[in-house]
C-alpha cells in the first residue's frame, strides 16, 4: 500500500466536560494533544434523558408566530 494514502493514528487524550480523561488513537492533532469536549455523553440530553429546550429569543419560531398569530385552522 502507498504510505501517504493513509492519515498518521497517534495518541491523544480526550477531555470530557466533567474533568475526566482518557487517551486514543486518532487522526487530530498531533501525538500528545488534548481534544477537549463542549458536548459529550455525561451533558447531552440524548444521553441523559433531559428534554430539549428551545431557546429562540426573537428569530424564526418567533417571526412565524408573530406572522400567522391571527390565522385560524380548521
Amino acid at each position: 500500500m502507498k504510505k501517504e494514502g493513509h492519515p498518521d493514528y497517534h495518541i491523544i487524550t480526550v477531555a470530557m466536560t466533567d474533568g475526566t480523561t482518557f487517551q486514543t488513537r486518532s487522526t487530530y492533532g498531533q501525538e500528545g494533544d488534548t481534544l477537549t469536549l463542549e458536548i459529550d455523553p455525561t451533558t447531552h440530553p440524548a444521553w441523559t434523558g433531559g428534554g430539549q429546550h428551545l431557546m429562540d429569543r426573537g428569530g424564526r419560531v418567533s417571526r412565524f408566530q408573530e406572522k400567522f398569530k391571527g390565522f385560524v385552522g380548521s
